[in-house]
């Protein structure tokens, strides 16, 4: 068969194009949502909004990426590749923001899921008040969904009390909030949804033990895969869950600190 009655006759596979830092240690950020998505069946893409200098106990340094340089290879995927998703984790300054936003004007229509990383899993800071309020009043009204734990639940929604904050990030225009409970006490994890039009539902899950450094990350990046397969978001929400679950429960060890969800594995 002749190379061009190959490429006619391959199928197209969904994409997922994820904006993010970049961590050495393999365990979260960018290396982490290649991984997820690459096993859930969809093709990532790739810009890097930030290097950091992290290990799986903390994170010293962050770095930013150079804007023009994002800027530029978007334009070069674009101009080549139909992008279904954008999944956006961790952005670290204003600049990274501002170039995101001149890429999502150029998407319009494609659904964006952010999960919001305001600090590393391990520790050190990841964002400025600043760019906090950036992101509450630029991108969240152009998100479909946000993916926050509860800690940066309370702290872009600038309340300590939970309900008050999603209300608040619910308020900036974003469709669909899912609040992640693994920070708050108790045996039982409750993973909870919540849409514009009223709509909620929760799940539990059993607490495991351990910490995981790119678990937020994992979920995010699942959710984003199953919604560019054409998964409804109900559906993609359960499915990324579960998938997210199992990676933790295949965790293994490569440093002192925190352990690496087992993302590899055959799609679903």
């Amino acid at each position: 068969m002749s190379q061009q009655s190959e490429e006619s006759t391959a199928a197209r596979r969904a994409t997922v194009l994820a904006i993010g830092g970049h961590d050495a240690g393999g365990g979260a950020g960018i290396s982490a949502d290649i991984e997820t998505i690459s096993t859930l069946g969809a093709h990532p893409l790739t810009l890097i909004t930030a290097l950091t200098v992290q290990d799986t106990c903390s994170m010293s340094a962050l770095e930013p990426v150079d804007p023009s340089i994002m800027l530029r290879q978007f334009d070069a995927i674009h101009a080549d590749i139909t992008i279904d998703v954008v999944k956006i984790g961790m952005l670290g300054s204003l600049d990274a923001l501002a170039a995101v936003m001149t890429i999502l004007d150029q998407l319009e229509g494609v659904p964006v899921v952010f999960d919001p990383v305001l600090a590393a899993g391990g520790g050190g800071e990841a964002s400025s008040k600043a760019l906090r309020e950036a992101i509450m009043s630029a991108l969240l009204p152009r998100c479909f969904l946000l993916t926050p734990n509860t800690i940066e639940a309370r702290r872009l929604g600038g309340s300590d009390d939970l309900q008050q904050a999603a209300e608040n990030l619910l308020a900036t225009g974003v469709d669909n909030l899912l609040l992640t409970g693994s920070h708050e006490d108790g045996d039982e994890i409750v993973h909870s949804w919540h849409s514009s039009d009223g709509e909620s539902e929760s799940w539990q899950w059993q607490r495991l033990p351990g910490e995981y450094h790119g678990s937020g990350c994992t979920l995010a990046s699942a959710i984003a895969a199953f919604i560019a397969r054409g998964m409804p978001l109900k559906m993609a929400l359960g499915l990324a869950q579960a998938f997210a679950y199992d990676a933790l429960q295949r965790a293994y060890r490569i440093g002192n600190g925190q352990l690496i969800p087992g993302r590899a594995g055959e799609a679903q």
